[in-house]
């Protein structure tokens, strides 16, 4: 395979997949059948295009695949009627749809519409986030189940729940009007917030940076922005993603290897994209409406605009992340309350915390908790119960370039 064609494929993957598998749904309302054959539909385009070339709309050449494999598939289950009009629906060679072009939702964008449509209200948030990111940018059930610090099996169970859910309730799988879309926003949101995470900082594999993913949700953030610019959340979350994605190149050295906020290069930030997320997120805060997302914003306000680490105002953000407990009473967030408050107030007051969190048992199994316990007794001095709990977030870490770090940081205190 050339690497044209591979480039092609995974940039079909990318601007495709959730159009393939959005137009089967839409037509079969089966989920999983729309997910096998459009599996099928890439692993046939692997095989075909170094052969055949690369077509010139490869869309429309992956929905043909796809609908023909539906077409089979369904063939052989056909018992009636009912199953031979999909197959006739199915037979109709793919075009853009009119009704995306026509709906009355405003959405301008194909992805975004998607988005909408999948979260519906009658599923639970996490149902509506998972299924998203699943069904529509082509997430594993693996990559989901971390993002919602979950195991794969239970992950797997959820959304087949969600999927009977829809299909027994018998959702309709459409884009909303104008009105209803505030509705389906807190869904949005999430998908966006996770979609972008997982680009940002990849929860398994060898790259701990997946951009491609961070620069779609960005870019979706910027339609939604536009969508719906009374909506403080939404530019909320647009200029957090813009915050830590300026940051993007001084996050990993040149071998590749993990760099820490406070030893980052600060030149190598991207000041024009700081500056768009400090306009953006004054603006969402005009409108008097606080929400996490711009609580988070705030809290990467004062990483980004600090000129070097030690002007950081911890204490400030240590307020901030109570704030966000409020909107927000996840352990996750308390562990960061935990770091900021064992910058501003010592490494002892913040260990207290952290110590609680772990009997507390919520977060077991989270390799940043005894990361973060080993970093607050390295700060102690207290190499021998630093490097235990290196050794245990070492054990519990998902990507190479964390194994990486934690290794390092586990040799520092000379008992590795």
């Amino acid at each position: 395979m050339t690497t044209d064609v591979k480039a092609a494929v995974d940039a079909a993957f990318r601007d495709e997949w959730g159009r393939v598998v959005a137009t089967l749904i839409r037509v079969t309302g089966d989920w999983d059948l729309a997910e096998e054959c459009a599996q099928d539909a890439f692993a046939m385009a692997l095989q075909r295009w170094p052969r055949d070339g690369i077509p010139g709309r490869p869309g429309a050449w992956l929905t043909t695949a796809a609908r023909n494999r539906a077409i089979d598939v369904l063939r052989r289950r056909t018992v009636g009627a009912a199953k031979l009009r999909e197959v006739a629906a199915l037979s109709v060679e793919p075009e853009p749809s009119p009704a995306y072009e026509t709906d009355h939702s405003g959405v301008p964008d194909d992805r975004l519409r998607l988005m909408f449509t999948c979260c519906h209200p009658a599923l639970s948030l996490e149902a509506r986030v998972a299924l998203t990111l699943r069904t529509l940018a082509g997430l594993t059930t693996a990559e989901i189940a971390r993002a919602f610090l979950s195991s794969e099996a239970t992950m797997a169970k959820r959304l087949v729940r969600a999927k009977q859910k829809i299909a027994n309730a018998g959702i309709p799988y459409r884009v909303p009007p104008a009105h209803l879309l505030p509705d389906r926003l807190p869904g949005v949101l999430g998908v966006l917030y996770l979609l972008f995470n997982e680009g940002y900082s990849a929860t398994a594999g060898a790259d701990l940076i997946r951009q491609n993913l961070s620069t779609e949700a960005i870019r979706l953030g910027r339609v939604l922005g536009r969508l719906m610019p009374a909506e403080p959340e939404t530019t909320g979350l647009l200029a957090l993603m813009l915050m830590h994605d300026a940051r993007r190149a001084a996050r990993l050295d040149a071998d590749g290897e993990i760099v820490t906020l406070e030893d980052q290069d600060r030149g190598a930030w991207d000041a024009a994209e700081i500056g768009e997320g400090v306009a953006v997120l004054e603006g969402a805060l005009r409108l008097g409406r606080l929400g996490p997302y711009q609580v988070q914003a705030a809290i990467a306000a004062c990483h980004v605009t600090a000129a070097r680490a030690a002007d950081t105002d911890w204490a400030q953000i240590a307020s901030l992340y109570g704030q966000l407990a409020r909107f927000l009473p996840t352990p996750v967030v308390e562990l960061n309350r935990a770091v900021a408050v064992g910058m501003a107030d010592g490494p002892a007051a913040g260990l207290s915390l952290v110590t609680a969190l772990e009997a507390a048992g919520t977060l077991t199994g989270y390799h940043l908790l005894p990361a973060t316990k080993a970093d607050m007794y390295r700060r102690l001095g207290r190499a021998d119960e630093a490097a235990a709990c290196y050794r245990e977030a070492l054990g519990l870490a998902s990507t190479d370039a964390e194994r990486r770090y934690l290794g390092r940081r586990l040799a520092e205190t000379g008992s590795g």
